[in-house]
């Protein structure tokens, strides 16, 4: 018998988004490399939450701006942000924020 997988709401994928963000941002605040932020369990499962995230994610970094790089580049397969910006998280964040804004993901 094959198991049926019930579709999450909105309000379910949000909840679930804004606690694995808080576990990572607990978990990695400590480090400094960004790709051993982006191999966390908590943001390798924002990751597998796929296009539906990715207004929760440009929405975090209006609000509170942070390494959520990788996971938009995982899951839109696209990067905005011009060599010259890499590392320079406020003006990736801009870039990303145009992006989404480009693309219909906010307003």
């Amino acid at each position: 018998m094959q198991q049926q997988i019930k579709a999450a709401t909105p309000a379910d994928l949000a909840t679930e988004f804004h606690a694995l963000a808080d576990q990572w941002r607990r978990e990695t605040g400590m480090l400094s490399s960004s790709s051993k932020m982006a191999a966390h369990p908590a943001y390798q499962k924002i990751i597998g939450m796929g296009d539906a995230v990715i207004p929760l994610l440009l929405r975090e970094l209006e609000e509170r701006p942070d390494h959520w790089f990788a996971a938009l580049r995982a899951i839109s397969g696209d990067n905005p942000v011009p060599r010259e910006y890499a590392g320079r998280v406020p003006k990736m964040c801009e870039c990303w924020l145009d992006w989404g804004r480009r693309k219909g993901y906010i307003s």
